[in-house]
Formats: C-alpha cells, structure tokens, sequence
C-alpha cells in the first residue's frame, strides 16, 4: 500500500471510529432503558433478546473501534445473561443482581472511555505529502516504438481491434517527449531505431521509475545475444517480426489482467450500521464492491442483482438470526456455491461449530485487524472463484459454457420483467469455419475462436455476459440494452473482426462472423427468446453471412 492509499484510508478509519465514538452515548442508554422495562415490567423474553443483542454489538465493535476495555465489559455482561437467553428462563434474584452490577460496570467503563478518546486536533493530523506520479490516460494505453512505418501502422491496428488504445513513435526522442507528459501501460520497443538503441533507452528509463513498466521488445533478429540484451534492459517478452498478433494478445492480456480485473463482490448482512459501514470501509479500500444490508429479512433482492462472490454475515440479529438466515440461503440452488462467513462476537466454539455446520464457511471473531478481515476474504474469494469457474466456464476461451449461459439467460429475462428494462440476446457464429480446420489445422482454428473471444470479452461492459455456446457458436447477453444499441455495438464487433489477421505459417488470413438478435421485451422465456435468435442467425448466414438480423417478435 503506497503512502498516500495509507493515509487516506486512515483518515476514513479515523472518521468511522469518532463517529462511533459520538454515537456511543445513545447505545449505552437504550442498552440501560431497555433493562430497566425488562425490571419494571412484566418479563417479556423478545424485550430480553433484544437486550442481549444490543450488549453484543458493543462486545463486537468495542475492540474493532479501538475501546478494547469497552468490549471487555460488554463481554463480562454478555456472559452473564446468555443462560437466560438460552434457557428461556426469568432470571432469578441472584443473577438480576450479576446483571445489574455487570451493567453497570459497562456503564462506567463507557464514560471512561469517552473521556480517554478526545477528538484529535488539527496538528495531530498527518500533513505529509508525496508528488504524485504522473497519471495514465488509459489503463490499457500502448506506446509502439518502431520505425517501420507499414509494420508499425498494420500492428497498432490489429492491436486496437482488440480496446487497446496504441500510439506509434518512429524514433526515441517522439517517444521520450510523450513518455514525460504519460506514462503508458507498455511499452512495445524496436531495439534498433534510427536515433539509437532501444535496449539502452528502456535501460534508463526503468532506472528512472519507481515502478516497473512492462515492455515488450519486438525485432527482426532473433540471436541470443540480441535475447539477453533485451532482458537485461527489462524485457518481459520478445517477439520475432512479423509479430503473431495472437501471442501479442495474449501477453497484453496477461499484463493489463484484463480477465481477472472484476473486483470481489461481498455483501454484509449486519444490523450494526456502524460495525457493517467500518467493514465496507475496509473491504472496499482493497478494491472490492460491497452492499450492506442492516435488515436481514430484505437480503433477497441483493443477492440475486449483486450477485455477491461471497456474504459476510452477523450470527445475531432481530426478526431472523444468521444461522436461520443461512439456511433460508442454502435452500435455494442458485445460492448453494456462495461462500457464507460469519463475523461475530460470538466466541463459544461449540456454537461457532454449530454455525458452520447449518451453511456457514468459516468463521472470524469480532473485533478483527482490517488486514486480517481482508486476507480472510480474499482467500475464501479466489478459491471460490477458482473451483466456480472451473465449472461454468469454457476451457479454451474462458467464457461461460453452454449451460452457465442458459441459466444467466433465464435468470436475466426474469430481471428484464421485474425491472421493465429491455435486454439482447445474440448468437454470433464464425463463418466457414470448418474451411479454417481443414485448411489450416485445429490448433489454428483454436486461435481463431480464442481472438473472437477475447475481442467480445474487452469491448463489451463488465455487466454484460459472454459464453461458448459450442464449437464456433458464441451467446451474448446485453444487460439493458434496446435494439437500436444493439444493433451499433454488434456491427461495431462484426467490423473489428473481420479487420483481424490471423496467420498460419506465412499465411495471413481473416475471418467474419454472422450474428442473429433478439430483444426483450417480446418473449416469455429463455428457450423462446434462444429460439429466435437462432433463427435470426441461419438468415443471416442464409442471406450471405457477415451481417447482423434482428429477429421479429
């Protein structure tokens, strides 16, 4: 975490723990108020439940906002009713008088804590700062140094077919002269320019950064002295000329992490505000996306239009605790996969155990370090997403399979009708395909699906959906999305393809794709709306391919 990122989240720390901090007050007094209509009062054992439940929130987030004494008193006192709530018994006059003496030593502890904690003054505040880094334009912008001019044009255009954004300098000093105003993504280097060796002014200038910037060298020579030079200048791969724009794709791809740039998605289910703000904060300052949600009995509609990669959960709240709440969940299939955590105060191992055995995943103890609570997200995370896709994901182009896409199809019509938006369903099928196998090869034909796939992938939004549906066949569902746009966006696709080269040996080739549309709103189902879409595809292929067909109603 660079020094700025540090102190900026310190700051929203500092802020979420003195707005605690100012809240404090009113909870220790509805904790007190709520005690005394449990004593004045016939017994009510839903009065009882709440009391507990408040007296645990503030065992949980004592220590998270830094009143490690506080969390210890409210634990003490904690521990002191739990029998009852478990037992579902009145007290007896002997543990009234635990309770009351536990109340209030937490009580105490509470205006002594609020005493230690005084607001800090403006000179305590960090003033320090850093010059900022020169910004990027674009996270996937290209500098391309080469002063083959033909070369270098025809590159950068295969290049900008697949969202890169390329600008092409002939000699170094161009180069240079932009390189101070932007620093790109990458950098692909000729090593011989007219105004000098490429190898040394990459050399200097990797000297000059604080941080790497990948390069890419590309050259007519292939030599192993020519290979070390390149990698003692920084090189992260080297490329022959002419260049297999396909590798090229492929190794871009792998530095910008285009496929795997979607952040973690967690939804927190927390009655706390406070506490469920605090593990937003912490969660998000790691780049995840987050939706809290402090009433458990609204958790449905987050979780079928957020989607969470997993759900960080509260063991006790009012109208449905975390362990009901979890099997509610797991009783639905399309939740069965979602990683459930629960984060509580609780510290019994027994119910903790209990927890995990009715839905749950693992379990974290409030308080928690920020840096722990992330570590534990994040593993739980990607080995979800590793095994997940591992299931509903092609194995050559990384696109959801055949039946992942159906379900989202169905999934997505039934949202379209919920929320009276339109949606796209496309099928798109390469042509003449078969005449790319029997030409040229299987493993070329694969080369050719895998560049139809990473185009769709990169100029679509993250919203939208894109599968394998078979062989040559590709589905694409446009998420609020009308025909007139549609009908842009895959014709803008169907032109960036057929512009791709692709090469076999000395061979260079290209291909095109037909696509059949449907929009909703005009079907009932998934299977009517697949049906008609593929229709519309055989007209279009019917009609003489490379063309897009809207289907009718």
């Amino acid at each position: 975490m660079d020094e700025l990122k540090k102190q900026g989240l310190q700051k929203k720390l500092l802020a979420s723990r003195l707005n605690y901090i100012k809240q404090l007050p009113g909870k220790i007094e509805k904790i007190e108020e709520t005690w005394e209509l449990l004593t004045d009062n016939p017994w009510n054992v839903e009065r009882f439940q709440t009391f507990y439940r408040m007296v645990h929130t503030i065992a949980g987030s004592g220590g998270t906002f830094g009143l490690p004494e506080l969390g210890d008193a409210a634990r003490l006192l904690e521990t002191t009713i739990k029998p009852q709530l478990e037992s579902g018994e009145q007290p007896s006059d002997k543990e009234r008088d635990n309770i009351i003496l536990n109340l209030k030593h937490l009580i105490a502890i509470s205006e002594t804590s609020l005493q230690k904690t005084a607001e800090p003054t403006a000179k305590n505040v960090s003033k320090k700062t850093t010059v900022a880094k020169k910004s990027r334009q674009e996270k996937s912008l290209i500098y391309l140094v080469d002063n083959d001019e033909k070369n270098s044009k025809d590159l950068a255009t295969q290049i900008d077919n697949y969202g890169y954004t390329v600008q092409t300098f002939s000699t170094l000093s161009k180069f240079n002269k932009a390189f101070q105003a932007t620093v790109p993504t990458v950098i692909i280097m000729e090593t011989q320019l007219p105004d000098g060796d490429g190898c040394k002014a990459l050399s200097i200038i990797h000297k000059g950064q604080s941080q790497y910037i990948p390069t890419i060298f590309i050259t007519k020579k292939s030599d192993l002295n020519t290979r070390l030079k390149t990698v003692k200048a920084g090189g992260r791969a080297f490329f022959n000329k002419p260049v297999n724009v396909t590798d090229l794709i492929d190794e871009l791809d792998q530095i910008v992490d285009v496929n795997d740039s979607e952040p973690f998605r967690i939804l927190i289910v927390d009655d706390s505000v406070s506490m469920a703000k605090y593990f937003s904060l912490i969660l998000r300052d790691a780049g995840m996306d987050t939706v809290v949600v402090t009433d458990p009995l609204t958790v449905m509609e987050p979780l079928e239009s957020f989607r969470p990669d997993l759900i960080l959960m509260d063991l006790y709240m009012p109208g449905c605790s975390g362990l009901e709440l979890a099997r509610v969940i797991r009783q639905q299939s399309a939740f069965v996969s979602i990683p459930i955590v629960y984060l509580s105060g609780e510290t019994d191992l027994k119910k903790q155990l209990a927890a995990m055995s009715l839905g749950g995943d693992d379990f974290l103890t409030k308080s928690i370090q920020a840096e722990h609570l992330v570590l534990s997200v994040t593993s739980r995370v990607k080995r979800t997403r590793t095994l997940r896709n591992f299931m509903i994901r092609d194995g050559l182009t990384g696109l959801y399979n055949h039946t992942q896409t159906k379900e989202f199809l169905d999934l997505e019509i039934e949202r379209a009708k919920r929320d009276s938006r339109p949606m796209a369903f496309a099928m798109i099928d390469i042509d003449k395909f078969k005449l790319v196998n029997d030409t040229y090869g299987h493993p070329t034909g694969d080369l050719v699906i895998k560049s139809l796939s990473r185009l769709l992938k990169q100029r679509l939004r993250k919203t939208d959906l894109v599968g394998r549906y078979g062989g040559e066949e590709f589905a694409i569902i446009l998420i609020n999305t009308g025909a007139e746009t549609a009908e842009r966006i895959f014709n803008e696709l169907r032109v960036a393809f057929a512009k791709i080269q692709h090469r076999f040996e000395d061979i260079v080739f290209s291909k095109t794709f037909s696509c059949g549309v449907a929009i909703y709103p005009g079907y009932e189902d998934g299977t009517a709306m697949n049906n008609a879409a593929d229709a519309a595809l055989y007209k279009a292929k019917d009609g003489g391919r490379n063309q897009v067909v809207f289907a009718k109603e």
